[in-house]
């Protein structure tokens, strides 16, 4: 029953101009016999009362252009409007921008920022603290910071806890675990050397791990190098236990990308930094691969904060923030179509992919595979691009694609969460679902529908499939991660809202958390990992 037929009122709402406080406090305001709010706190320029506009909480978080999941997430209400903001007043600033303000104070990388470089942060987003927050909640949505996560990596695996305690397995060749040792885990096992270090984001590469912490220290273990290529090479030294990288102490770190040939790190401000994989400035910059010092990413991101970064064979994915919307910027090898640029010549700059303007598409998450990329748009649509060997682009066929081109076989899926690897392609949709297609070899996609020994689970699959095996777990899938290397057998992991992970693929090395039998070297089905991530 509608508003109209059961008698009741239609509420009327209306989009308010910004208007500086002065201009509401200006005049004198009656005394009202009920609890008057302060803006201030204790520091009271003047009241007034909220009811006089019930469509500005409406209002505040509309202008910052969050979608209703956004809103959803937020407080019904923000406390600016309920409690002593704590902070001095700034008459210059609308109602809608000190409230965005008062939400900014709420996120975890913006707490501890001192005023200056808050005030650096506003302008380089646009200077609005509107903008400022919807950079930030970007941020937190794409990367899962300050929540559990797995990561599959080419034969070792991290998975870090929603208070921040990180546990390793598998392959530890070069030390890549952190246990002080280069002996497999076939468990996930702690690494005690973290005590008191909350860890927020994990990348691993081949033999190599780097991990973030809340207070943006980056730490590293494995291969000491952050450009060498991934096979066959181990570095000048190897680190077995955890070590804060000391040329990036000076720089907020949130996010690393470890691809092959470099290394990427994203700082809190929204700035890209590379080590490596100069030669002939491929990245915009001349450097030598045993280079340990970070390289700001030169061009166009120079004055746009991007929110997340993705490495691939050879390039790099950039998830930039702007005022007019989201956008995606790729910089590197071009082979394959990778960059998404119309062509396979390389870019030794970052350069904007405008096939999403054309496709009308606000890309949300970003994805980086060996050899082809994938996105996510605010709308749920995919799209993907570059090398379509075995399917991975899914479009039902293995050709390249040298654009972003909706997946239309996912039309009727809303997704919110994308995964690539060397020639394969997960999908999570709002529900929980997850899809995947691409290279079946080591069972990594899922579709193990039949009995063990019987059929084959290693099919190629060119359009998307949804992975049954994960309906039966009964829980919602919030994160898929699988191995992102073109020298190491696939396994992937999916994580539940529950903070349980489920892992299948390759476990030849101990990758999968979960002990194999009888010679096997692989698991065709999802299964528990016996660690609870929440």
């Amino acid at each position: 029953m509608d508003a109209t037929t059961s008698g009741t009122p239609t509420i009327q709402y209306h989009n308010i101009p910004d208007q500086p406080i002065t201009a509401i406090v200006a005049a004198p305001v009656p005394t009202f016999q009920r609890q008057v709010r302060h803006c201030f706190g204790d520091s009271t320029p003047g009241e007034f009362p909220l009811a006089a506009n019930p469509s500005i909480v409406l209002h505040v978080l509309t202008a910052c252009n969050l979608d209703p999941q956004d809103l959803a997430k937020l407080e019904a209400t923000c406390s600016f409007f309920r409690q002593p903001a704590n902070f001095a007043p700034d008459y210059e600033l609308s109602i809608s921008e000190l409230a965005a303000l008062d939400m900014c104070q709420k996120r975890a990388i913006f707490k501890p920022m001192t005023d200056e470089e808050r005030q650096n942060l506003k302008q380089r987003c646009g200077e609005s603290w509107k903008l400022v927050l919807r950079f930030l909640l970007a941020g937190e949505a794409c990367c899962r910071r300050e929540k559990s996560q797995a990561i599959a990596g080419p034969g070792h695996s991290i998975a870090v806890t929603s208070t921040g305690v990180v546990y390793s397995f598998g392959s530890n060749s070069s030390g890549q675990l952190g246990h002080g040792t280069t002996e497999e885990e076939w468990r996930p096992r702690q690494i005690r050397s973290l005590q008191g270090i909350r860890i927020i984001q994990a990348s691993a590469g081949a033999g190599r791990t780097m991990l973030i912490s809340d207070a943006g220290r980056v730490y590293a273990f494995g291969k000491d190098s952050f450009g060498e290529a991934e096979y066959g090479v181990q570095g000048t030294k190897l680190v077995t236990t955890p070590q804060p990288v000391e040329s990036l102490k000076d720089i907020f770190v949130v996010q690393a990308a470890i691809g092959n040939f470099f290394t990427a790190v994203l700082s809190r401000e929204g700035r890209v930094y590379t080590f490596s994989w100069g030669k002939d400035s491929k990245l915009g910059h001349q450097t030598e691969p045993n280079d340990v010092e970070p390289q700001p990413l030169l061009g166009a991101l120079e004055n746009i904060p991007v929110v997340q970064i993705a490495a691939g064979y050879c390039y790099l994915l950039c998830l930039a923030c702007q005022p007019s919307g989201m956008s995606v910027y790729s910089v590197g090898c071009g082979l394959g179509g990778k960059l998404g640029h119309g062509s396979r010549t390389d870019e030794k700059h970052p350069r904007l992919i405008e096939q999403f303007q054309l496709l009308n598409l606000q890309p949300v998450v970003v994805a980086a595979g060996a050899w082809h990329a994938a996105v996510v748009g605010r709308d749920g649509r995919v799209c993907t691009w570059g090398w379509g060997r075995y399917g991975c682009l899914g479009h039902g066929n293995e050709e390249c694609e040298s654009v972003p081109k909706v997946v239309e076989a996912l039309s009727k899926v809303k997704a919110v969460h994308v995964a690539t690897g060397d020639y394969t392609t997960f999908v999570v949709s709002d529900d929980g679902d997850v899809y995947s297609f691409g290279c079946g070899e080591s069972a990594s996609l899922g579709h193990n529908s039949v009995a063990e020994g019987q059929g084959n689970r290693h099919a190629n699959v060119l359009s998307p499939e949804l992975v049954t095996s994960l309906k039966q777990v009964n829980e919602r899938v919030v994160q898929i991660s699988l191995t992102n290397s073109i020298y190491w057998n696939a396994h992937t992991f999916a994580l539940t809202e529950s903070g349980k992970l489920y892992a299948f693929g390759a476990g030849d090395k101990g990758q999968l958390g979960i002990e194999l039998v009888n010679n096997q070297t692989e698991r065709g089905n999802p299964e528990r990992v016996d660690i609870d991530l929440n």
